[in-house]
């Protein structure tokens, strides 16, 4: 491929992850913010409690910023940046879940979920830390 055309397909590229990008950031944080209006607005099946929509929104929200991160690199996907953006919006949604509306989860589900967010998180803080090199 000569340079105009590696230039064209590159600015291409950076187009289609600058438009994935809004559209992952703008249904993620509506649905975890918003999650039972959205799905009523949306008319979806109605769920009781907002956990899955909101953790939904959380993750599709950090793929946004992972693919934000890959527009500005290489361009050949999201690598650790995106992985690290990835966990800590999963992991924190979880979080605050499980701080804020304990009452909804079981015992055993609390449990399960402090692991599996205590895990997500500790995954993303250890591959921050690489990546900021310490």
């Amino acid at each position: 491929m000569n340079r105009q055309t590696t230039e064209t397909a590159d600015s291409m590229q950076r187009r289609l992850l600058l438009i994935d990008a809004a559209v992952n950031l703008l249904l993620g944080a509506l649905l975890a913010f918003y999650p039972q209006r959205l799905v009523a607005a949306l008319g979806l099946p109605e769920v009781r409690v907002a956990f899955y929509p909101s953790i939904l929104g959380a993750v599709l929200f950090g793929i946004g910023i992972a693919l934000l991160l890959a527009r500005r690199g290489d361009g050949h996907g999201l690598g650790l940046d995106g992985a690290i953006a990835i966990n800590l919006c999963g992991a924190g949604a979880l979080a605050v879940w499980l701080v804020a509306s304990p009452e909804v989860f079981s015992d055993t589900g609390k449990v399960t979920l402090w692991i599996v967010a205590v895990l997500v998180l500790g995954i993303g803080l250890v591959e921050l830390r690489h990546r900021l090199g310490r």
